[in-house]
């Protein structure tokens, strides 16, 4: 399976990022399961969170040079946006 690059990563609420991959798909992913890992602790502080960037061809979102999520695991776990097919 080819997982499409992320395009634009954004936050939607104080766990949530609504993530755009380069193919057009829409996916929510919520972060708290990963604030129990120490590692992602510091993005419990909202505006540290709220600065989530791309990184440079879309492997994955990122915060610092220490806390990231891949491209794979915003696809796999992300929830898909509702299509407008309703």
């Amino acid at each position: 399976m080819i997982v499409p690059k992320i395009k634009t990563a954004v936050v939607a609420d104080q766990n949530t990022l609504v993530i755009t991959f380069v193919n057009g798909e829409v996916k929510k992913y919520n972060i708290s399961r990963l604030l129990t890992n120490e590692m992602f602790s510091p993005l419990k502080n909202q505006a540290f969170f709220r600065n989530v960037k791309v990184e440079p061809g879309g492997y994955a979102v990122y915060w610092n040079d220490m806390i990231d999520i891949s491209e794979y695991e915003l696809w796999k776990n992300g929830i898909a946006e509702n299509p407008s097919n309703a």
